[in-house]
């Protein structure tokens, strides 16, 4: 026989698992809604012509492909199937994927869907997403995102926006988090200047590992890109800097003096600057030198955010991206936008057990019996405590009053109401209250006053 197994990967999540999930999920689509993000969702497949070539060349080896349905090897040539090159035979059998994020449908939708939205627009999609990844702590090949966009607007305000979404959902969350800030212009400037524009790509994905392999890592990469040891250094000065306020900002202009591009992405950080403080952000976030976000799509700022608290990867992210929608035949539309990673989060607030209580438990009361009449009674019971709003189970099988109990135990079940004899006589149930091992005989109008 067969033992069952998951996908490395990939995970079953069980109630109380998902009660946490549902907890941060909810958390963060009521701060979207806040701020006047509306929902919608998108098919978990898309065409590979839609996928390919969005996410630079280490996100395509990253695409799941799907096989194409019957005989998919029926159009395959035979020399190519013979020569085992996997890329080459792939266009013949292969011409959907699972989606890599939610952005670059979003780009899709946006243009096939543009005469039917009103821009600017708006939006949030929290689905789950897959990529082809390693497996290891905090990465998974499944994962779901909660993703919110401000598309066709080029004013910084909504940078703004995203970054008091990550002030009120942190907030909310109970998490102390690190926002960084970065802009990919400032970075184009800086290879402008160290006369590396022409690698400026693959210098960004180098320095995009930074947090992995470290500054020595990062300069034996940049090294072996073929930067020299004058141009490596002349860079390692600008990722060391964790700073933003108008002093440091008015040193990096200095800096990128010679860079129209540079000099852009500085202003960029000054207008944030000064529209942060005028919506009254608590908690600035701080400028990150060596944030560069390897995606292709990035095109101004870009944001990383890291728990203060406990060891994990980036938990959010995101950035502008002006050019994403040209590439499916909508020229000139530009968009910004975050990404919570709900996995990070849960496995942050589940190793600081920062989870409120009342998230392990759906169900408030259990009605108990000793035989048919008191199953009855509990129907009933039921019915009226759930038109009440109050979340009620009732035990289905006959089995002795504390083997009941124990399943209430079991379940973190709070209060067990308890149907026998006497209480059907007097129609006072007993209302019994599993921490405290309390109980009184109460209506069921009184029980419901006490539980609302």
């Amino acid at each position: 026989m067969q033992k069952p197994s998951l996908p490395k990967g990939t995970r079953d999540f069980l109630p109380d698992v998902m009660q946490k999930r549902k907890y941060i999920i909810n958390t963060i689509e009521t701060v979207y809604q806040k701020f006047g993000f509306l929902p919608i969702e998108t098919p978990a497949l898309e065409n590979l012509s839609t996928l390919t070539g969005k996410y630079g060349d280490e996100g395509d080896k990253l695409l799941f492909k799907v096989l194409n349905s019957g005989d998919y090897l029926q159009k395959a040539p035979e020399e190519v199937m013979y020569a085992k090159d996997a890329n080459a035979l792939l266009k013949f059998i292969s011409d959907k994927g699972l989606r890599y994020d939610l952005t670059v449908p979003l780009a899709r939708f946006v243009v096939q869907n543009r005469n039917d939205l009103q821009m600017p627009f708006r939006r949030y999609q929290i689905q789950p997403v897959w990529r082809a990844d390693k497996p290891q702590k905090g990465r998974y090949r499944e994962f779901w995102q909660c993703d919110a966009d401000s598309i066709g607007s080029d004013s910084l305000v909504n940078e703004v926006d995203l970054l008091a979404i990550y002030e009120n959902v942190f907030e909310q969350l109970g998490l102390q988090v690190t926002v960084y800030i970065n802009n990919r212009k400032i970075l184009e400037g800086f290879a402008e200047l160290i006369g590396a524009h022409a690698l400026f790509k693959p210098l960004t994905i180098i320095i995009d590992k930074f947090d992995k392999i470290g500054i020595e890592g990062v300069t034996r990469e940049l090294m072996a890109l073929g930067l020299t040891a004058q141009q490596t250094n002349h860079l390692k000065d600008f990722l060391n800097q964790f700073e933003l306020n108008a002093k440091h900002l008015s040193d990096l202009k200095q800096m990128l003096i010679s860079s129209t591009i540079g000099q852009k992405g500085v202003e960029e950080l000054e207008e944030i600057l000064a529209l942060c403080e005028a919506a009254g952000l608590q908690k600035m976030p701080v400028f990150n030198g060596t944030l560069a976000r390897g995606l292709d799509y990035y095109t101004g700022c870009i944001f990383e955010v890291v728990s203060n608290d406990y060891a994990m990867g980036s938990i959010s992210g995101g950035g502008r991206y002006d050019n994403l929608t040209g590439v499916f035949g909508m020229d000139g539309l530009s968009g910004v936008g975050i990404s919570f990673g709900i996995d990070r989060i849960y496995d942050v607030m589940d190793g600081l057990n920062a989870f409120p209580a009342q998230t392990n438990n759906g169900t408030k009361v259990l009605c108990t019996h000793f035989d048919q009449k008191g199953l009855i009674e509990g129907v009933k019971t039921a019915a009226q405590l759930r038109k009440a709003g109050i979340s009620t189970e009732v035990y289905p099988d006959y089995k002795k009053i504390q083997k009941q109990f124990d399943y209430a135990n079991k379940r973190g079940i709070p209060y067990v109401i308890v149907w026998g004899v006497d209480e059907i006589n007097t129609q006072q149930a007993s209302l019994k209250n599993m921490a405290e091992g309390t109980q009184q005989k109460l209506t069921l109008t009184e029980i419901i006053n006490l539980l609302k």
